[in-house]
């Protein structure tokens, strides 16, 4: 154990990897579990690394130590292949880029020679809008309040230690936080799928506290996961018997008397393909056999096409390429636009900074922060989500929909 222990030390110190070998993982930030993967590698003589999307969780302060140590290592004689499709952090660390498409390379670029907009463009096979083109929302009367709410993770400890917020009509709330500090939690709380230990969600009027799934879902609220094939996806199932998942009950519009109109389901399925453009052989091909860009189109083309009136969206655009990021946040807007109230989590903070209208941000299961996205920058959010700055917003975050 000594002899490992000062491996560790070793490694740590030339690197510029500092981490106390004694330390629990688990108990670690994030950013510091990375570090730890990082010296496991170099340890056993790594000569090359391969990230991928290294920086999905990190906050802007533990991204920028992480690229100080991959710039250390590179000047050292290590081989560095950073995948990302986060298109500024590839133009900071990167010296050469190669750009695949559709399983093809189809250019390699000197990083000091080109942009975002060509890098985009190459990826997807045409221009892309890199910025949310949005309108001030036009914020109506609120839909759902979340009052004092305690939720327990998986492992039975506190996720969730008396948050509440109320969203509106006509807005999208994002909530930004490191991931594992309750947002996961406070998503499968409000849909149903975990059990509420404390205080009460109310949709105009109506408390979803304890409601099954489907209930919730009958009273207008749809969901979009973090994790599709997990929770969103049956991958062993249909692209058309998911396209109606949660619309199979007596009283939907493929359901009478208990049997399923195919026929009717299969139109509605097509059509939400054409709207959507989920590139698929077949509306009979199973789940499991899509990409994961069309996989994400799949659950967002059902969620959005219900008459559902507030969106729980989780993770929307993660590992999805940049043509389908531009197209599920031109979606996001719309809805909002038509009068959904839209809860927004995502880890992306570029994307949760233009998408939202509102912004609380979630640390140890609490908020720490309100803030206006328009007047904050990935910095200053990044010092919130890691705890070392923090504001009253407990009476604010409730009094928000007053």
């Amino acid at each position: 154990m000594s002899a490992a222990r000062q491996l560790v030390r070793e490694v740590s110190t030339r690197y510029g990897l500092a981490v106390d070998p004694d330390a629990k993982v688990r108990d670690l930030p994030v950013g510091i579990q990375q570090r730890v993967e990082i010296i496991k590698a170099l340890s056993q003589g790594a000569k090359l690394l391969i990230l991928d999307e290294p920086t999905a969780v990190l906050t802007p302060q533990e991204t920028e130590e992480l690229f100080q140590v991959l710039k250390n290592m590179a000047r050292q004689d290590k081989t560095i292949i950073f995948i990302s499709h986060k298109l500024k952090e590839v133009l900071t660390i990167s010296d050469t880029i190669t750009i695949m498409r559709a399983g093809q390379v189809v250019a390699n670029l000197e990083t000091a020679s080109t942009s975002e907009e060509e890098i985009a463009r190459l990826m997807v096979g045409r221009p892309v809008l890199l910025q949310v083109d949005k309108k001030e929302a036009q914020m109506g009367e609120p839909v759902l309040e979340v009052k004092d709410l305690w939720v327990a993770n998986h492992q039975g400890l506190p996720a969730l230690q008396g948050v509440s917020f109320t969203l509106h009509s006509g807005e999208i709330l994002g909530i930004a936080g490191v991931q594992g500090n309750g947002q996961t939690e406070l998503v499968e709380a409000i849909s149903g799928l975990i059990r509420v230990e404390h205080g009460a969600i109310i949709k105009q009027g109506q408390s979803l506290k304890g409601l099954t799934v489907e209930k919730i879902r009958r009273a207008g609220v749809a969901h979009i996961p973090e994790d599709r094939f997990q929770r969103g996806l049956c991958g062993s199932a249909t692209v058309l018997e998911n396209m109606i998942a949660g619309q199979q009950y007596e009283g939907s519009p493929f359901v009478r008397r208990g049997i399923v109109n195919w026929e009717k389901a299969a139109e509605y399925t097509k059509k939400a393909i054409d709207q959507y453009a989920i590139k698929v052989g077949s509306i009979y091909d199973l789940a499991a056999s899509l990409s994961g860009g069309n996989a994400q189109k799949v659950v967002v083309a059902r969620e959005f096409s219900t008459h559902a009136d507030v969106l729980l969206v989780s993770q929307p655009t993660r590992g999805v390429d940049i043509g389908a990021i531009e197209f599920i946040h031109k979606c996001l807007v719309a809805k909002r636009d038509a009068g959904c109230a839209i809860l927004l989590v995502s880890a992306d903070l570029q994307e949760i900074l233009s998408l939202s209208d509102r912004l609380l941000v979630l640390y140890e299961g609490q908020f720490v922060a309100e803030l206006d996205p328009g007047q904050t920058s990935e910095e200053e959010l990044g010092l919130y989500m890691s705890g070392a700055r923090r504001m009253n917003v407990r009476e604010k975050a409730v009094g928000a929909g007053a």
